[in-house]
């Protein structure tokens, strides 16, 4: 029975470790607890949301300094969630082509 208990603790602990952290909800301690987030950027964070929610991670992004492509993604993949929304990049980089090369020598 005491290691039901046990067990069932641990797994609660642990499925709060892994929950999104919503962050036009979030308080700063709560922003701080994603990796990737010090005291500056949850300061900037809670700055820029005082004038609204953040829309989604366009708005973040254009609202708080700190927040490019990277950062997102990385922030996103640690449970960051802009309006329970991940982070998806805006656009995929252009793919490059192996074009031949024009031969300069001469037949």
């Amino acid at each position: 029975m005491f290691r039901n208990l046990v067990t069932l603790v641990l797994a609660t602990l642990a499925l709060n470790a892994f929950a999104a952290v919503e962050i036009n909800k979030a308080t700063q301690a709560e922003l701080e607890a994603v990796k990737g987030i010090g005291p500056g950027l949850s300061m900037r964070i809670l700055e820029a949301r005082k004038a609204g929610t953040f829309k989604d991670w366009a708005d973040l992004r254009a609202r708080v300094k700190g927040f490019g492509e990277r950062k997102s993604a990385r922030l996103s993949d640690e449970g960051l969630t802009v309006s329970g929304g991940a982070y998806a990049m805006a656009a995929a980089a252009p793919a490059t082509t192996t074009s031949s090369k024009k031969s300069t020598a001469r037949p």
